[in-house]
């Protein structure tokens, strides 16, 4: 089934595109994106559709800052019913753990994590698009979006910890530097923002517990309705957790309030184990990882789990069928069947 986003993820992208001097609605089509999602937020479009078109406009436009561009106009109001739930929180934490929990309703192929470390408090973005395609515009996108969103709740003096990408450094850095200053870091193991956690104890200005318990009653129906599987909450979780090096069916079973006897009964009735979902996101993520031809293959084996780059080397040549050198050299971009 395709991972579907509310067309409110294409606000400004029109006037983005006409300031770099490409026709926007020739890259709609490209993408097969029907114009008229423009002048309606809540469509459900492809995620993957949205990723291409991010893409090729940043191609066409010879810039690698598309996405961050977007993200510069961006407001709590474009997340829709979510902004609402998130406003009527008594903390930023509390705000951003609505925002969470009801993501799914904005986009279901992107996860967040909010995870505290010491006194530091990491939010991190994953998107699970499947079959290794370019993401970079759209987690720059989305870790735009999520800076506003921050700077919004805590002021224009506010500044994080660290902003982090995965991917490498652009060229010209001048979109990142205006947007999120120069606490950037890049070839890193996750995307995301690291602050501290005490930042996000601060009060929201115009809470009202009333106006959020009705919200919320809302939103759950609307996300009852397309509640996902365990199945597909364990991929998500594995998705975040997995770069980190604290993927384990124990981690993904406390992030879900269960013990790992519960995931294991659930995904024995859809046909899976912890186990094979495990691998199928480690063959997407290394696919991912390994096109960037900046991140050394033994960061790469860091990222998937691997204690060993041996160990790595081994997996890799059993599920791909040849060397990750190899694979890389060949210019390959998409996720093979199963061998």
């Amino acid at each position: 089934m395709p991972m579907l986003i509310r067309s409110a993820s294409l606000n400004n992208y029109v006037d983005v595109a006409r300031a770099l001097g490409i026709d926007p609605f020739a890259q709609l089509k490209a993408a097969r994106i029907a114009a008229t999602c423009l002048n309606n937020p809540d469509i459900k479009i492809s995620l993957a559709a949205v990723g291409r078109l991010l893409e090729s406009s940043a191609h066409a436009a010879g810039v690698e800052d598309f996405g961050l561009r977007m993200a510069e106009n961006r407001y709590l109001s474009n997340l829709g019913p979510i902004a609402l739930a998130a406003r009527e929180e008594p903390t930023i934490r509390k705000a951003l753990e609505a925002m969470q929990r009801y993501l799914p309703l904005h986009n279901d192929g992107m996860s967040m994590l909010i995870e505290d470390i010491g006194g530091l408090a990491v939010l991190r973005a994953e998107y699970m698009a499947a079959g290794g395609a370019p993401l970079r515009q759209a987690i720059e996108l989305a870790n735009g979006v999520l800076f506003r969103y921050l700077r919004g709740f805590l002021g224009n003096a506010w500044a994080p910890r660290m902003v982090c990408f995965r991917h490498a450094a652009p060229k010209d850095m001048t979109t990142h530097r205006r947007l999120f200053g120069r606490r950037l870091e890049f070839s890193r193991e996750f995307d995301g923002i690291v602050c501290n956690a005490a930042d996000l104890e601060a009060s929201m200005p115009n809470s009202d517990p009333v106006a959020a318990r009705y919200v919320h009653q809302y939103l759950q129906t609307l996300n009852a309705q397309q509640s996902a599987t365990v199945q597909g909450k364990v991929r998500e979780l594995i998705w975040v957790l997995l770069p980190s090096g604290r993927c384990s069916v124990e981690q993904v079973a406390k992030h879900l309030g269960v013990d790992r006897r519960t995931i294991h009964r659930h995904l024995v009735q859809q046909g899976e184990t912890f186990s094979t979902q495990l691998e199928q996101v480690r063959r997407e993520l290394a696919a991912r990882y390994i096109a960037d031809r900046n991140r050394p293959l033994s960061e790469v084996a860091g990222l998937l789990g691997f204690s060993a780059p041996s160990a790595f080397s081994r997996w890799f040549a059993q599920h791909f069928g040849c060397s990750a050198t190899a694979w890389r050299a060949s210019g390959h971009k998409n996720v093979p069947d199963a061998l």
